[in-house]
């Protein structure tokens, strides 16, 4: 594994961690009649907080996108999920928790999930597949799946709502992250002309912008414990499928091999469980109280 990606992929899931914990502290606060709607965008812009916690998130994208661009969507994945690692350091300086029990072993199984998937499998790069229907089936299963736990978030609003917003949102960032390292590969290969005539960057945005949406939705109408956790899952398992899907990334599949990549897969999702219901996670706001105005902070 290069040394490069690494610092490049953890500085990212630092951005990000911390990036997300300042989203939620202003998301909070905003209207439920904007949910679901890019007006809550246009609300969440008038506050210095987000606006902060989206210039992290920003370079945290940045630096992912580089970090995509020299590694394999496989290697990558798994260390941008340490960026709820990064939230809870900075959840836990706003409310003063301590680590615990949970937090501990929260940490040891995301870092040991982590560890064992990469070094199980040794990701590492191959043909990318050209049959575009492939393509298209991988990324279709995914959009649909994340419009299919959107339509139910939508009717149950406060209660399972986040959670399932924020699964949505993982599975459009993990296909983000795909194209993102395809747009990088053709800008590579043939500069500038060839990457805006092709629809990866576009889709990129596409999915980015609808991805922020559902994601500041989640955040306004749940504390960062329901929602965090579910996003930090899905977006690298999502990822994992499509680079072995489509990109060409390539894992070892002996049965050994095959085990401890299964068993990191789950400690890393079990880590990310405790983590994100760690008492430090932002509790959010009372949502039986009349709705609050966004106010600048």
């Amino acid at each position: 594994m290069s040394v490069l990606v690494l610092i490049l992929a953890v500085s990212a899931a630092c951005c990000l961690g911390f990036g997300f914990v300042l989203q939620q502290n202003a998301a909070r606060q905003a209207p439920l009649s904007d949910f679901l709607s890019p007006r809550l965008l246009l609300d969440l812009v008038k506050v210095p907080r987000w606006l902060g916690g989206i210039g992290l998130m920003v370079v945290g994208m940045v630096l992912g996108a580089i970090a995509l661009g020299q590694g394999e969507v496989s290697l990558v994945e798994p260390l941008l999920a340490t960026n709820l690692l990064f939230a809870l350091g900075l959840s836990r300086r706003q409310t003063k928790q301590p680590l615990g029990r949970q937090g501990w072993a929260g940490l040891a199984l995301l870092a040991g999930g982590v560890t064992a998937f990469i070094v199980a499998g040794e990701p590492r790069g191959g043909t990318a597949v050209t049959d575009p229907f492939r393509h298209w089936l991988i990324i279709g299963v995914m959009i649909g799946l994340a419009l299919l736990l959107t339509t139910y978030a939508k009717r149950s609003r406060l209660s399972a709502g986040p959670v399932l917003l924020a699964l949505a949102a993982g599975l459009l960032y993990g296909v983000q992250d795909a194209l993102t390292r395809v747009s990088g590969q053709r800008f590579s290969a043939s500069g500038l002309a060839e990457l805006l005539t092709g629809w990866q960057p576009y889709a990129v945005l596409a999915l980015g912008i609808t991805g922020l949406v559902l994601v500041q939705s989640a955040f306004e109408t749940a504390p960062l414990r329901m929602s965090l956790p579910a996003l930090t899952a899905a977006q690298p398992l999502a990822g994992i499928v499509c680079g072995v899907g489509f990109l060409g990334d390539r894992l070892r599949t002996d049965t050994a091999a095959l085990t401890w990549e299964a068993v990191g897969l789950a400690a890393i999702v079990a880590g990310i469980v405790l983590l994100g219901m760690h008492p430090a996670m932002p509790r959010g706001a009372d949502r039986s109280e009349p709705t609050r105005n966004l106010q600048p902070s």
